[in-house]
């Protein structure tokens, strides 16, 4: 996979609506190609975010808490991320690792009608809830 570079999403002319920013738009989500994800700062928070190739998107944290791995960087299928440096394998829907990690936590993403990537930057949900 190519690096995946950081986007400011408070500060790249990402949309912040609602109150208390309950929606973050991150841009569309042909800037991540079907198979990849991509880094994104969201509100201070550091983000993977997957587009698989069947369409769907996953949010997970960015870092690995092995060693602090680019996860984003990481080999994906419909179900899981390997984190690139280590090999250290986390489910994408639940952020749950499968091979002894600590867990990484999860973030509710979509796509809008408009092809626009759209995260809650609230507080993740914990790994596995």
């Amino acid at each position: 996979m190519s690096g995946a570079a950081v986007s400011g999403a408070a500060v790249s002319g990402a949309a912040v609506s609602g109150a208390a920013a309950e929606r973050v738009m991150l841009g569309p989500v042909d800037q991540i190609p079907a198979g990849e994800g991509r880094a994104f700062d969201v509100l201070g928070n550091q983000v993977a975010v997957f587009r698989l190739r069947n369409g769907r998107v996953h949010a997970v944290s960015a870092v690995c808490p092995h060693r602090g791995g680019p996860i984003a960087d990481g080999q994906i299928d419909n179900s899981v991320v390997l984190c690139p440096l280590h090999l250290n394998a986390f489910e994408l829907a639940t952020g749950c690792s499968t091979t002894g990690q600590p867990n990484l936590d999860v973030w509710p993403v979509t796509v809008d009608e408009a092809g626009q990537i759209v995260i809650s930057p609230r507080r993740p949900a914990p790994a596995g809830a």
